[in-house]
């Protein structure tokens, strides 16, 4: 039986990213993240957002890996992104109770960025992808091209 492990969500990071190292030179950023989820109200009939919370871990993987720091300089609690990545259960004692505790964690494995730039021309999007083990990565931070409205075609 095949198995695939990909999640792809667009939200808000809840919170700063809390940047650590290990001895090897590594590094890891981890967030909060928030999703909606909408959903129809039986009672009302309306669409409702459900907003559902989620912690991230970004690491820098490997000699090339540079998606923690993409993270640590370039996002803060509010930025809108797109997170590419696979979950993963973690598992722990709780100390004041003793009891089994459990949540899921997305490892982050692909990061765009879709806030709009504050400073630059007109305010023109980010265009950005990074990722630290994907070979599809890139490090570079494109503007999109302007256009003026004489160029739109209605």
């Amino acid at each position: 039986m095949a198995n695939f492990n990909k999640v792809i969500l667009i939200g808000n990071l809840t919170r700063d990213p809390e940047i650590r190292t290990f001895g090897n030179g590594g590094k890891v950023a981890a967030f909060g993240f928030a999703v909606n989820n909408r959903r129809k109200n039986s009672q009302t009939g309306q669409w409702e957002d459900e907003p559902m919370f989620i912690d991230c871990d970004a690491f820098n993987w490997g000699e090339r890996g540079t998606l923690a720091n993409i993270v640590e300089q370039y996002c803060k609690k509010g930025s809108q992104i797109c997170i590419e990545g696979r979950l993963r259960l973690d598992q722990w004692d709780d100390k004041t109770t003793g009891q089994k505790r459990s949540k899921h964690k997305i490892v982050v494995e692909a990061i765009q960025l879709l806030d709009r730039r504050q400073d630059g021309p007109g305010g023109a999007p980010r265009a950005a992808a990074a990722a630290g083990a994907s070979s599809r990565s890139s490090d570079s931070y494109d503007e999109a091209p302007q256009q003026s409205g004489d160029d739109i075609p209605f």
